[in-house]
């Protein structure tokens, strides 16, 4: 299992959810972030904006699901301009059901 932690800009979090929902992989956590990227923000005038907001994506996926995942979210997150995100992916050793006590997804 891997889970996939994907920063994108606030206005594209619907498309992204919905079409990850629709690719089949409707389950994710949504948290509102602030942030920046290499530029350490921009100055405009006198002042620096060094933080921005961004909404962090955080969803656990089977192993063979998760190039389509990758691929389903740069497709819907991208503007094409600087600050539309990252996708972080790392390895999830186990994952339990708190209701069921079930092991797995």
């Amino acid at each position: 299992m891997k889970m996939i932690r994907a920063i994108v800009r606030p206005d594209k979090t619907e498309a992204v959810s919905e079409a990850l929902a629709q690719a089949g992989m409707p389950s994710l956590t949504k948290m509102h972030v602030f942030g920046r990227g290499r530029t350490k923000g921009i100055r405009i005038g006198d002042v620096v904006y060094d933080e921005f907001p961004k909404t962090l994506l955080l969803m656990v996926v089977e192993d063979e699901k998760l190039d389509e995942a990758i691929s389903v979210i740069l497709e819907s997150a991208k503007t094409g301009t600087m600050g539309d995100g990252k996708i972080f992916v790392t390895e999830v050793e186990e994952a339990y059901t708190v209701s069921k006590g079930t092991k797995g997804l």
